[in-house]
Formats: structure tokens, C-alpha cells, sequence
């Protein structure tokens, strides 16, 4: 992008249900800093619906004015759904993270899992990032045209189907090795091809054949049974885990916890051109409407969209945002306030203010 120019970002806003809309306050009021901070830099916002708000107005948790309307956007902001409390008729259908996935092929989940100093960890000098293919493995829901992908063809039997495939585990591999090209340059592939021998098999063949175009970049495979157990012993050591869809899914949520708190892991989910910014935790309906929600997660989410879209759009000013940003996130945990889930006392106002403030700094 030429120097000096207006970047313009539209961006779609999905509130979510329990803490969303807390958690999504705060986020947008961060980027209006980073907005504010950089005149090169500008968004405009487009809130959907989504969840509880869009099945009551709709029928639908999510819509599919919503799916057309988020076509048309940059990227999105998604906050946290709780599926498991829609109607019955909901939860049959992919819940809306999935359902985005799939329909807008966001094939890439990255969740880093950083530890900051002074917080209580297990791994207290993790610093790793989960790249997870997102679109096929045993999630069915969203490798299937239609339906969910299980069947039972008895009361007492139930299948589900698992796919892997070339294409997607290689283009989930070349994501994972450039960004270990950026980062400390090593990539962990974590699968189970010792048992599922041809569907992990592909994925390791498929990993280890991309590797080979990094040569700068040190390659090592682990069992999923292994590597928990290693994550746990030496978090330190691992920089980027390439994984499928369900591995991914519970590394992540292991390594969020490792590094201090689930509660803190942000994550984006990517595709050709677009993606989305979702923190990896759920909606904690029983603290929603209380104001003490870590909005954290989300906001590291999007200034993990910043980066995403700097790298996209060659946008010097996105990229120079989602850094501020995580530097204020990072000297607020520091400093304080904390939110209560951090050993603090303040409220998810009052911990957003001090993003803010050193924002301004």
C-alpha cells in the first residue's frame, strides 16, 4: 500500500451471546484507539446478527442475511455463542463459528499461547502457536456438503465420518512453515498416523513434503499422545504445532491453559481473502451482564485480524496498530488493573481503560 495512504477496513460485528457483547464493547473501543493513533488507519463497522439476538428476531442462530452481509466485509469480529442452549432445531445445525468456517473455507485456526510475566502458568516461558487445518479431519460438520457427517445405523452404533486430504493439508502446512519462517523457525506436526495409518499418513507425508521448501526451518513430528505430555513437560521448547482439525481443537485449549488462562488465548480464522477474529474461550453465560469478563481474549483476536490484514493488503499502518495493541495489552497485565480471573479487582471497564490508556502512551 503506497505510504501515506487511508486504509479503510470493513468489518462485520457479531456480539454473540453471555459475555459477547461485554467482550466486543471493549474490543471495538481498543481499535477506535489504534484507530485514533495512526490517521492512515480507518474502520467502519456493520453489526450482525448472531446467536440468541439473531433467533429471536430470525429464527435462525445464524442468518443467512448475515452469511451475505459478511461476504462483503474485510473481515469480522466474532464474539462467543452458546450453542448448547439454542432449541433443539439450532443445535442440529453447525453452530456459527462452524458454520462461517465452512462456508467462507476459513481453513486456517491460528492460536498462539504466550505467557506473560508476572501471571501464574504452568509454562511460564511458553511462547507457541497452534496451526490447526480447519475445514475437514473429524469434525464433520464442516467437510460435509450437507448434513453432519454422522450416521447411526443402529441405536447402539454411532459413525462419524473423518477426511483428510491433500489439498487441504497442504495448504494448511505451507501456513504453519511461513509462519515459523517469522518466528523461531522450528514446526511440530502432532498426528496419529501410527494407527490411523492412512488418513494421518497423508497429513505427515503431505507436512513433511512442504517442509521441505523451508530448509531453514527445523521440522519434528510427535504422536497427539505424546506431545501432550511433552507440552506440559517443556511448553518452552515448541514454537509452531501443525495439526488437523480435532487435534488442534484440544492442543489448543491445552496450551492456553499452560500458558496461563484458556480465558486469555485469542485465535484467528483465515481463508483466501478473508478471516475472522474470535477468541478461543466460550460465552460464560454465569458471569454475563456482571462486567468482570477478561476481554483479553478478543482483543488479542483482533489484532491478530490487524496483522492478518497488514500481510494481506501490505497495510504498514495495520500492522504497526496490532502491535500497539499488544503492547498495551501486555504492560496492562503488567501494571494492572487486573481483572479478576488475572489475581485483580477491576471490571472489564476499567481493565479495558488501561488498555486504552497505554494505547495513548
Amino acid at each position: 500500500m503506497p505510504e501515506g495512504h487511508m486504509a479503510t477496513y470493513r468489518l462485520g460485528v457479531l456480539t454473540g451471546d453471555g459475555i459477547g457483547p461485554e467482550i466486543v464493547e471493549a474490543t471495538l473501543r481498543v481499535l477506535e484507539a489504534a484507530q485514533e493513533r495512526d490517521g492512515r488507519l480507518r474502520f467502519e463497522w456493520l453489526p450482525l446478527l448472531m446467536g440468541w439476538e439473531a433467533i429471536r428476531e430470525t429464527g435462525s442462530a445464524m442468518p443467512e442475511s448475515t452469511v451475505d452481509l459478511l461476504a462483503k466485509c474485510d473481515g469480522w469480529i466474532m464474539g462467543p455463542h452458546d450453542s448448547a442452549s439454542y432449541p433443539d432445531a439450532e443445535q442440529e445445525k453447525r453452530n456459527p463459528s462452524g458454520e462461517l468456517r465452512h462456508r467462507f473455507d476459513l481453513y486456517a485456526n491460528i492460536r498462539p499461547a504466550r505467557a506473560y510475566p508476572g501471571l501464574p502458568a504452568v509454562s511460564p516461558k511458553m511462547d507457541l502457536v497452534v496451526v490447526r487445518e480447519n475445514t475437514e479431519g473429524f469434525y464433520s460438520d464442516r467437510n460435509m456438503a450437507w448434513g453432519s457427517g454422522e450416521l447411526m445405523p443402529t441405536l447402539d452404533v454411532a459413525l462419524t465420518v473423518g477426511k483428510i486430504t491433500r489439498q487441504a493439508s497442504e495448504r494448511i502446512a505451507r501456513t504453519a512453515f511461513s509462519l515459523a519462517r517469522g518466528r523461531r523457525r522450528k514446526v511440530a506436526i502432532v498426528h496419529k498416523a501410527n494407527v490411523i495409518r492412512k488418513a494421518y499418513g497423508l497429513f505427515l507425508e503431505v507436512c513433511r513434503g512442504v517442509g521441505r521448501e523451508f530448509p531453514e526451518v527445523a521440522v519434528e513430528d510427535y504422536h497427539i499422545d505424546a506431545v501432550t505430555a511433552h507440552l506440559v513437560r517443556r511448553g518452552a521448547d515448541f514454537d509452531v504445532v501443525l495439526t488437523t482439525n480435532m487435534f488442534g481443537d484440544i492442543l489448543s485449549g491445552l496450551t492456553g491453559e499452560l500458558a496461563g488462562s484458556l480465558g486469555m488465548a485469542p485465535s484467528i480464522n483465515a481463508g483466501t481473502g478473508r478471516a475472522m477474529a474470535q477468541a478461543s474461550h466460550g460465552s460464560a453465560p454465569d458471569i454475563a451482564g456482571q462486567g468482570i469478563a477478561n476481554p483479553v481474549g478478543l482483543i488479542l483476536s483482533a489484532a491478530m485480524l490487524l496483522s492478518w490484514l497488514a500481510s494481506e493488503r501490505g497495510d504498514a499502518s495495520a500492522g504497526e496498530a496490532a502491535k500497539a495493541i499488544q503492547r498495551a495489552v501486555a504492560a496492562t497485565i503488567s501494571e494492572g488493573p487486573r481483572t479478576r480471573d488475572l489475581g485483580g479487582t477491576a471490571s472489564t471497564e476499567e481493565f479495558t481503560a488501561g488498555i486504552l490508556s497505554h494505547m495513548q502512551a
